[in-house]
């Protein structure tokens, strides 16, 4: 598909539909960046639209921290589960599944059906808990790439993704400039600040200091749930805002009974936040959380000389976007990748939304950011 191509006039949005996830497995030895390896790999990703002959129109979107392949379209006939970006992807939204092949993938180290920590070991019939190879978003972005090659697609259309598939995003335009027709990322930064690597190990502390973790070798059915909830509670308060919280729950009381104990949930956002804990304990792992966040962390593109070293490489146009409410991400970090680029006389655009849904404002319906993405899909 050209550039100069105009996008066709669809009148209506249109849904992707039932899907359903599939398999990748590379049965080559994986290498990590840290010099580790798996003896093979397994990637769940879903797929929507379809490959052209020329195979120039695949997107790769690139999920967050807490996110998994299941992008667009919905799982299962009862449980009806819409993906975590539905309302982007699809026939006539800003990512166009009848001009556009879509894939997602979950990241290795994830827990939704890619290798990662609680994966088992073929050689040794066990899963891998800790002796899974220390993780970087390079090792990601690699283990994507042959996702790609499986498709026999040689250069993408665009590859994007927030927070850190934004971290993804940017990786992939670095490490495989050649393979990158364009990039969009959003709420993520050149590398994570002090504040959010303590917040990082606030989670990860109360994940292993939980007696069930056991060292990282707990039974899956017996894990560390109560760190693994509380470190979602903390993590979910960054990526909202002050002024969404105070706006969606203020001070409003749940429960005024003054016969209960004294710390039971008294107030709406206390309810919440246990909620969001408890379903988070359901479909994630604990280990996977502490792999990635960690990976998070040792994410630096000042490193190892200057950001602008590490941008030389990138020969795609770009589109970088930050939120004016994001605390954990703010804007100044993603702004910072952008003039980096333009000081190398790259071609990249920033753009700051003023949105009030602090760090999740990528996840939100927002017709602004629509225009955004599906402009910068066609120019």
């Amino acid at each position: 598909m050209n550039d100069s191509e105009q996008a066709p006039i669809i009148p209506e949005e249109g849904e992707v539909g039932f899907v359903e996830y599939q398999d990748f497995v590379s049965k080559e030895t994986f290498k990590f960046v840290s010099g580790g390896n798996l003896p093979e790999l397994t990637l769940r990703y879903e797929t929507y639209g379809h490959l052209n002959a020329a195979k120039d129109n695949a997107i790769l979107i690139c999920h967050a921290l807490s996110g998994d392949h299941h992008c667009a379209g919905v799982h299962g006939i009862e449980e009806r589960k819409q993906g975590w970006w539905n309302f982007m992807v699809g026939p006539g939204k800003p990512i166009d599944t009848t001009r556009y092949f879509v894939i997602c993938s979950n990241v290795l180290g994830g827990c939704q059906g890619s290798t990662g920590p609680g994966s088992i070991n073929p050689e040794t019939g066990k899963a891998y808990q800790l002796d899974f190879p220390k993780l970087t978003v390079q090792d990601m972005v690699k283990a994507q790439s042959l996702l790609v090659d499986h498709f026999g697609i040689d250069r993408l259309h665009a590859v994007m993704g927030g927070s850190m598939g934004g971290m993804q995003t940017v990786q992939w335009a670095i490490d495989f400039p050649d393979r990158v027709g364009r990039y969009i990322a959003l709420a993520c930064g050149a590398r994570h600040t002090a504040q959010a690597i303590a917040f990082n190990d606030t989670g990860r502390q109360a994940i292993i200091s939980d007696p069930a973790w056991q060292q990282g070798s707990y039974d899956p059915e017996h894990g560390p749930d109560q760190g693994l909830a509380v470190a979602r509670m903390m993590a979910h308060i960054t990526y909202l805002s002050d002024v969404g919280m105070e706006s969606k729950f203020g001070r409003k009381r749940r429960n005024a009974d003054e016969s209960k104990e004294h710390f039971d949930v008294e107030f709406e956002v206390e309810s919440y936040l246990r909620y969001q804990g408890a379903s988070f304990v359901s479909r994630f792992d604990a280990n996977s959380y502490l792999y990635l966040t960690k990976a998070l962390d040792r994410f630096d593109l000042h490193s190892p000389e200057s950001l602008d070293d590490t941008l030389s490489a990138v020969t795609a146009p770009g589109l970088v976007v930050g939120f004016t409410s994001d605390w954990l991400y703010p804007p100044q970090g993603n702004r910072e990748i952008v003039e980096s680029l333009l000081r190398l006389g790259k071609h990249a655009t920033y753009a700051e939304l003023a949105m009030d849904f602090g760090h999740d404002s990528f996840l939100v319906r927002a017709p602004r950011l629509y225009e955004l993405i599906h402009r910068f899909l066609i120019r």
